[in-house]
């Protein structure tokens, strides 16, 4: 095939002084054949290139025709000097010829033949150890061309050609890299101004930032910081009740904030109602965490008795966080305990659940208040407190090591020898039960009552309610499984339910053994724990087996 002879004047200029490109780890400088020197140096990496033989020949089609004017021509894809020049490109021999080639046609160069003459430059280079040297023609040349004709790009060719630079080694403070950059930052879409944020203020910031998806990361910063630029009069009832409701969800036992929401609970005492104050308070109670300020209990005594009567389901929330924290305020009791009360509440629709509520308050008397000499909750509208599992352990149930807690106990002591979920009077639900004789051997569970009796026997009104008050020749040993979630998020104090349960479960009379998440996370595999629960089970004297009987 006959070569296209350059035509007359169409010699590509030569390139001004100060704009020549450098090599990899060189400087700018006027000698204009330094970056190709560097790269046709026996010194320059093939790694680099490497990557230019991956990229597929950049063909026409590929890059589609430009809106200025580089179509195909009807002929076929190899017909016509456009297509033409693409294949003389393709096959050029040398860096001089393929410049050469660029710089004495002009008027048949297209945008995608750029891209073309980048990669097959880098083919060149990197398919001979040390190529010879050029006359003339540099990478400064190709650089000029490009810089020239690169407005009249399209994004693609823009985006091909950076990408070839980048290979090459063109610097990245460079004219070439430089202009290309310019030109694909002038074709992307202008981005819309961001909106306009609205100036927020002390409760407004608090009420944000509990909105802040990224409050979870880092929530007591967040409110710690919001509350400290928050003036008195800006802490509304909701933003305090969005607090505290957040603090109860996620387990944050953060003292400076309970005692923030207690002491605005005391100053607003005259403005907040009881459904509100529920709300408030339900931290308290889950996180196991009593107030320091003097004022809080006085407070809440004197909220109830004025809005007792008024809202009896908030009326009995109010109390039953407050026994979590074991200061249940007597003159509420009497009033809760009232017939009149009890009848209140017996026709309304959360019937069931204050009647599940006065019972366990009705227990924390029997247990805990052996002072206490006013009415009491009738046998007849008692129900079982938890007759299930707690909502929380069924959703996490298969992050549990209950499951195979209860495989080594039953490759340790058999199937006969425990109960698994066993709900225990006045409704307590076990992890696991164990019966066991007064010599320490584990019974079988089927030839006991795994119950103990409630109310116990034997309590006397002076007697201290921290110590049993049950003396039956079988005792009743409760594994207690203390999972991740059972705690506050600090993984140190008991949320209040759970400590409430097992505060009950030893004052009527069971001996609990807890299963610490840490010690069951640090076992690997069912030998490793059934070693562990052996281990366990003998601290406490028990035996079992041919030897237990």
């Amino acid at each position: 095939m006959r070569r296209p002879r350059g035509e007359p004047g169409s010699r590509a200029p030569r390139p001004t002084e100060g704009a020549t490109c450098a090599g990899p780890g060189e400087s700018w400088s006027p000698s204009p054949n330094s970056m190709l020197r560097v790269l046709l140096s026996a010194q320059a990496s093939a790694a680099r290139l490497s990557g230019l033989l991956l990229l597929p020949p950049v063909q026409t089609c590929c890059l589609g025709p430009s809106k200025w004017g580089d179509r195909p021509s009807r002929g076929g894809p190899h017909t016509g000097p456009v297509q033409g020049l693409q294949r003389l490109l393709e096959q050029a021999r040398s860096p001089g010829e393929l410049l050469r080639w660029l710089g004495q046609n002009p008027t048949k160069v297209r945008t995608h033949h750029y891209p073309v003459a980048l990669r097959r430059l880098g083919q060149l280079l990197g398919s001979r150890p040390q190529p010879p040297p050029v006359e003339q023609a540099t990478l400064q040349d190709l650089s000029q061309l490009i810089i020239r004709n690169c407005p009249s790009f399209d994004i693609h060719t823009i985006h091909v050609c950076l990408h070839l630079a980048a290979l090459l080694g063109f610097p990245s403070d460079g004219p070439l890299v430089c202009a290309l950059e310019r030109e694909r930052r002038f074709r992307l879409p202008p981005k819309p101004p961001p909106p306009l944020q609205p100036v927020l203020r002390g409760g407004q910031r608090l009420e944000a930032a509990l909105s802040c998806p990224r409050f979870l990361r880092h929530p007591q910063q967040h409110l710690i910081r919001s509350l400290a630029e928050a003036r008195p009069e800006e802490l509304t009832p909701h933003v305090m009740v969005l607090l505290a409701q957040h603090l109860a969800r996620h387990r944050l036992r953060e003292p400076q904030l309970l005692e923030a929401i207690a002491h605005f609970l005391v100053v607003q005492e005259a403005q907040l109602s009881s459904k509100v104050v529920q709300k408030l308070v339900l931290p308290f109670g889950r996180l196991n965490y009593l107030p320091l300020e003097q004022q809080f209990m006085p407070c809440l005594e004197r909220i109830l008795a004025r809005e007792a009567g008024v809202a009896p389901l908030a009326t009995v929330n109010i109390l039953m966080s407050l026994c979590q924290l074991r200061c249940l305020p007597f003159r509420a009791l009497h009033f809760v305990f009232s017939p009149g009360f009890i009848s209140h509440i017996s026709g309304t629709p959360h019937a069931l659940i204050v009647r599940r509520y006065l019972s366990l308050l009705d227990t924390a008397v029997e247990l805990e208040l052996p002072g206490y000499r006013g009415p009491r909750l009738p046998r007849r509208q008692q129900v079982p407190i938890f007759p299930q599992p707690l909502i929380t352990d069924r959703a996490r149930c298969k992050y549990s090591h209950k499951d195979i807690v209860a495989e080594g106990l039953r490759q340790l002591l058999g199937e006969e020898k425990y109960r698994q979920d066993l709900t225990v009077p006045p409704g307590y639900c076990t992890d696991f039960l164990l019966c066991v004789s007064s010599s320490g051997a584990v019974l079988p569970v089927r030839t006991q009552d795994p119950f103990l009796p409630y109310p116990p026997r034997s309590r006397s009104r002076g007697q201290a309610a921290s110590q049993p008050t049950t003396r039956d020749p079988a005792q009743r040993v409760v594994l207690m499984l203390r999972e991740r979630w059972h705690f506050c998020r600090d993984g140190r104090v008991l949320l209040g339910s759970r400590a409430l349960r097992e505060r009950h479960l030893g004052l009527m009379g069971y001996q609990l053994l807890p299963l610490p998440f840490e010690e069951l996370e640090s076992q690997r595999g069912l030998p490793q724990l059934k070693s562990y629960l052996r281990q366990k089970l003998q601290a406490l004297g028990l035996r079992w087996g041919p030897e237990g009987g």
